[in-house]
Protein backbone atom coordinates (compact mmCIF):
# COMPACT_ATOMS: atom_id res chain seq x y z
CA UNK A 1 0.00 0.00 0.00
CA UNK A 2 2.83 2.42 0.82
CA UNK A 3 4.53 1.74 -2.51
CA UNK A 4 1.26 2.17 -4.40
CA UNK A 5 0.72 5.59 -2.79
CA UNK A 6 4.40 6.53 -3.14
CA UNK A 7 4.75 7.02 0.62
CA UNK A 8 7.93 6.36 2.55
CA UNK A 9 6.70 5.63 6.09
CA UNK A 10 3.71 4.43 8.09
CA UNK A 11 3.47 7.86 9.69
CA UNK A 12 2.88 9.33 6.23
CA UNK A 13 0.24 6.68 5.58
CA UNK A 14 -1.59 7.49 8.84
CA UNK A 15 -1.54 11.18 7.92
CA UNK A 16 -2.87 10.30 4.47
CA UNK A 17 -5.75 8.30 5.99
CA UNK A 18 -6.59 11.13 8.39
CA UNK A 19 -6.54 14.01 5.92
CA UNK A 20 -6.48 12.94 2.27
CA UNK A 21 -7.91 9.47 1.80
CA UNK A 22 -11.26 8.98 0.12
CA UNK A 23 -13.95 6.84 1.75
CA UNK A 24 -12.97 4.03 -0.64
CA UNK A 25 -9.30 4.25 0.37
CA UNK A 26 -10.23 4.26 4.07
CA UNK A 27 -12.39 1.17 3.56
CA UNK A 28 -9.53 -0.58 1.73
CA UNK A 29 -7.37 0.05 4.80
CA UNK A 30 -10.02 -1.46 7.08
CA UNK A 31 -10.38 -4.49 4.79
CA UNK A 32 -6.62 -5.06 4.85
CA UNK A 33 -6.52 -4.81 8.64
CA UNK A 34 -9.29 -7.23 9.60
CA UNK A 35 -8.85 -10.89 10.59
CA UNK A 36 -11.34 -13.38 9.13
CA UNK A 37 -10.81 -16.82 10.65
CA UNK A 38 -14.12 -18.70 10.63
CA UNK A 39 -15.76 -21.99 9.69
CA UNK A 40 -19.19 -23.62 9.62
CA UNK A 41 -20.51 -24.87 12.99
CA UNK A 42 -17.64 -23.27 14.91
CA UNK A 43 -18.27 -23.54 18.69
CA UNK A 44 -21.23 -25.76 17.96
CA UNK A 45 -22.60 -25.62 21.53
CA UNK A 46 -23.85 -22.11 20.72
CA UNK A 47 -26.00 -23.37 17.86
CA UNK A 48 -27.31 -26.27 19.95
CA UNK A 49 -28.35 -23.80 22.65
CA UNK A 50 -29.97 -21.48 20.09
CA UNK A 51 -32.02 -24.35 18.66
CA UNK A 52 -33.43 -25.09 22.13
CA UNK A 53 -34.25 -21.44 22.80
CA UNK A 54 -35.99 -20.97 19.45
CA UNK A 55 -38.01 -24.09 20.22
CA UNK A 56 -39.26 -22.31 23.35
CA UNK A 57 -40.09 -19.20 21.32
CA UNK A 58 -42.08 -21.31 18.85
CA UNK A 59 -43.99 -22.94 21.71
CA UNK A 60 -44.72 -19.64 23.44
CA UNK A 61 -48.24 -18.20 23.20
CA UNK A 62 -46.76 -14.69 23.49
CA UNK A 63 -44.76 -14.53 20.29
CA UNK A 64 -43.89 -11.07 19.05
CA UNK A 65 -45.61 -10.60 15.69
CA UNK A 66 -44.81 -8.61 12.57
CA UNK A 67 -47.24 -8.15 9.68
CA UNK A 68 -49.46 -10.81 11.23
CA UNK A 69 -46.70 -13.43 11.37
CA UNK A 70 -44.65 -14.66 14.33
CA UNK A 71 -41.37 -12.74 14.35
CA UNK A 72 -37.79 -13.99 14.86
CA UNK A 73 -34.69 -11.79 14.56
CA UNK A 74 -31.05 -12.83 14.96
CA UNK A 75 -27.95 -10.68 14.49
CA UNK A 76 -24.55 -12.03 13.51
CA UNK A 77 -22.20 -9.16 14.40
CA UNK A 78 -18.81 -9.66 12.78
CA UNK A 79 -20.12 -12.25 10.33
CA UNK A 80 -16.92 -12.43 8.24
CA UNK A 81 -17.43 -14.55 5.09
CA UNK A 82 -20.84 -15.78 6.23
CA UNK A 83 -20.27 -19.18 7.80
CA UNK A 84 -21.77 -18.11 11.12
CA UNK A 85 -25.11 -16.67 9.90
CA UNK A 86 -25.56 -19.50 7.41
CA UNK A 87 -24.94 -22.06 10.16
CA UNK A 88 -27.62 -20.33 12.24
CA UNK A 89 -30.05 -20.56 9.33
CA UNK A 90 -29.21 -24.21 8.61
CA UNK A 91 -29.64 -25.31 12.22
CA UNK A 92 -32.95 -23.53 12.71
CA UNK A 93 -34.54 -24.45 9.38
CA UNK A 94 -33.45 -28.06 9.76
CA UNK A 95 -35.07 -28.34 13.19
CA UNK A 96 -38.04 -26.04 12.60
CA UNK A 97 -39.18 -26.03 8.94
CA UNK A 98 -42.29 -24.11 10.05
CA UNK A 99 -40.07 -21.03 10.29
CA UNK A 100 -40.57 -20.62 6.54
CA UNK A 101 -43.99 -19.23 7.48
CA UNK A 102 -42.55 -16.80 10.04
CA UNK A 103 -41.18 -13.32 9.67
CA UNK A 104 -37.69 -14.72 10.23
CA UNK A 105 -34.63 -12.64 9.32
CA UNK A 106 -30.90 -12.78 10.09
CA UNK A 107 -28.92 -9.54 10.08
CA UNK A 108 -25.25 -10.17 9.26
CA UNK A 109 -22.79 -7.30 9.61
CA UNK A 110 -19.06 -6.77 9.33
CA UNK A 111 -16.71 -3.82 9.06
CA UNK A 112 -14.91 -5.52 6.12
CA UNK A 113 -16.81 -5.00 2.86
CA UNK A 114 -14.77 -7.60 0.97
CA UNK A 115 -15.81 -10.45 3.25
CA UNK A 116 -19.44 -9.28 3.08
CA UNK A 117 -19.29 -9.69 -0.69
CA UNK A 118 -18.08 -13.26 -0.28
CA UNK A 119 -20.78 -13.93 2.30
CA UNK A 120 -23.52 -12.68 0.00
CA UNK A 121 -22.29 -14.95 -2.83
CA UNK A 122 -22.48 -17.92 -0.43
CA UNK A 123 -20.02 -20.02 -2.46
CA UNK A 124 -17.32 -21.95 -0.57
CA UNK A 125 -14.66 -24.56 -1.31
CA UNK A 126 -15.88 -28.12 -0.92
CA UNK A 127 -13.08 -28.63 1.60
CA UNK A 128 -15.19 -26.58 4.04
CA UNK A 129 -17.36 -29.69 4.48
CA UNK A 130 -14.51 -31.49 6.25
CA UNK A 131 -15.41 -32.18 9.86
CA UNK A 132 -19.15 -31.77 9.30
CA UNK A 133 -21.61 -34.59 9.87
CA UNK A 134 -23.51 -36.06 6.93
CA UNK A 135 -26.63 -34.37 8.25
CA UNK A 136 -24.89 -31.00 8.28
CA UNK A 137 -23.20 -31.43 4.90
CA UNK A 138 -26.43 -32.34 3.09
CA UNK A 139 -27.71 -28.79 3.55
CA UNK A 140 -25.32 -27.51 0.85
CA UNK A 141 -25.69 -27.56 -2.93
CA UNK A 142 -22.81 -29.20 -4.83
CA UNK A 143 -21.91 -26.86 -7.67
CA UNK A 144 -19.69 -29.44 -9.38
CA UNK A 145 -16.48 -27.43 -9.75
CA UNK A 146 -15.03 -28.14 -6.32
CA UNK A 147 -17.31 -25.64 -4.62
CA UNK A 148 -20.50 -25.75 -2.59
CA UNK A 149 -23.25 -23.18 -2.23
CA UNK A 150 -25.77 -22.32 0.45
CA UNK A 151 -29.30 -22.91 -0.95
CA UNK A 152 -31.44 -19.96 -1.99
CA UNK A 153 -34.05 -20.48 0.74
CA UNK A 154 -31.33 -19.88 3.36
CA UNK A 155 -29.63 -17.06 1.47
CA UNK A 156 -32.97 -15.27 1.31
CA UNK A 157 -33.11 -15.06 5.11
CA UNK A 158 -30.01 -12.85 5.18
CA UNK A 159 -29.51 -9.11 5.22
CA UNK A 160 -25.81 -8.28 4.84
CA UNK A 161 -24.73 -4.80 5.89
CA UNK A 162 -21.37 -3.08 6.52
CA UNK A 163 -21.16 -1.91 10.13
CA UNK A 164 -18.49 -0.63 12.48
CA UNK A 165 -19.51 -1.65 16.01
CA UNK A 166 -17.88 1.45 17.45
CA UNK A 167 -20.10 3.77 15.41
CA UNK A 168 -23.86 4.31 15.11
CA UNK A 169 -26.09 1.26 14.71
CA UNK A 170 -28.91 2.18 12.30
CA UNK A 171 -31.49 -0.32 13.59
CA UNK A 172 -33.60 -0.76 16.71
CA UNK A 173 -34.35 -4.44 17.33
CA UNK A 174 -35.39 -6.22 19.40
CA UNK A 175 -33.31 -9.28 18.57
CA UNK A 176 -33.98 -12.72 19.97
CA UNK A 177 -30.28 -13.57 19.82
CA UNK A 178 -27.02 -11.82 19.00
CA UNK A 179 -23.81 -13.57 18.01
CA UNK A 180 -20.62 -11.53 18.46
CA UNK A 181 -17.83 -14.06 18.70
CA UNK A 182 -14.12 -13.29 18.77
CA UNK A 183 -14.74 -9.71 17.65
CA UNK A 184 -14.35 -7.63 20.82
CA UNK A 185 -10.99 -9.23 21.68
CA UNK A 186 -9.52 -6.46 19.53
CA UNK A 187 -11.19 -3.71 21.62
CA UNK A 188 -9.95 -2.21 24.88
CA UNK A 189 -11.99 -2.95 28.02
CA UNK A 190 -14.05 0.29 28.07
CA UNK A 191 -15.01 -0.22 24.43
CA UNK A 192 -15.90 -3.87 25.06
CA UNK A 193 -18.16 -2.87 27.94
CA UNK A 194 -19.89 -0.20 25.87
CA UNK A 195 -20.55 -2.64 23.02
CA UNK A 196 -21.95 -5.30 25.37
CA UNK A 197 -24.21 -2.70 27.02
CA UNK A 198 -25.55 -1.71 23.61
CA UNK A 199 -26.22 -5.37 22.81
CA UNK A 200 -28.28 -5.63 26.02
CA UNK A 201 -30.40 -2.66 24.90
CA UNK A 202 -31.15 -4.33 21.57
CA UNK A 203 -32.07 -7.77 22.90
CA UNK A 204 -35.68 -8.59 23.62
CA UNK A 205 -36.91 -10.19 26.83
CA UNK A 206 -35.28 -13.61 27.25
CA UNK A 207 -32.77 -12.69 24.52
CA UNK A 208 -29.32 -14.29 24.39
CA UNK A 209 -25.82 -13.09 23.56
CA UNK A 210 -23.20 -15.54 22.29
CA UNK A 211 -19.55 -14.47 22.53
CA UNK A 212 -16.22 -16.09 21.67
CA UNK A 213 -14.20 -18.44 23.86
CA UNK A 214 -11.45 -15.82 24.17
CA UNK A 215 -13.82 -13.13 25.42
CA UNK A 216 -15.27 -12.42 28.84
CA UNK A 217 -17.37 -9.71 30.43
CA UNK A 218 -18.64 -8.56 33.80
CA UNK A 219 -22.08 -9.86 32.99
CA UNK A 220 -24.19 -8.63 35.90
CA UNK A 221 -22.88 -5.08 35.69
CA UNK A 222 -23.97 -4.61 32.09
CA UNK A 223 -27.34 -6.32 31.96
CA UNK A 224 -26.58 -10.03 31.47
CA UNK A 225 -26.46 -13.24 33.48
CA UNK A 226 -24.15 -16.11 32.55
CA UNK A 227 -26.17 -19.20 31.67
CA UNK A 228 -23.68 -21.40 29.80
CA UNK A 229 -20.21 -21.50 28.32
CA UNK A 230 -19.84 -18.04 26.70
CA UNK A 231 -23.66 -17.75 26.62
CA UNK A 232 -25.35 -14.80 28.32
CA UNK A 233 -29.01 -14.05 28.93
CA UNK A 234 -30.40 -10.54 29.04
CA UNK A 235 -31.47 -9.82 32.59
CA UNK A 236 -35.08 -8.85 33.21
CA UNK A 237 -35.38 -5.17 33.89
CA UNK A 238 -32.68 -4.22 31.40
CA UNK A 239 -34.09 -1.46 29.26
CA UNK A 240 -34.79 -2.68 25.73
CA UNK A 241 -36.05 -0.98 22.61
CA UNK A 242 -39.17 -1.26 20.52
CA UNK A 243 -39.60 -3.54 17.52
CA UNK A 244 -38.52 -2.39 14.10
Amino acid sequence: MLKLLELTSFDEYVDFLDHKASAKEQQEFVNALTTNLTRFYRENHHFEHLVKQVGQIIASPNQLRSNGKPRLRIWSAGCSTGQEPYTIAMCLMQHYPQLKNWDFRILATDVDTQVLGKAARAIYPEADLEGLSANQAKMFERVGDGTIRVPANLRNLMTFKPLNLMKNWPFKGPFDAIFCRNVTIYFDKPTQTKVFERFAQLLGDEGYLYIGHSENMRAETIGFSLCGKTIYKRMSGTKGRVAA
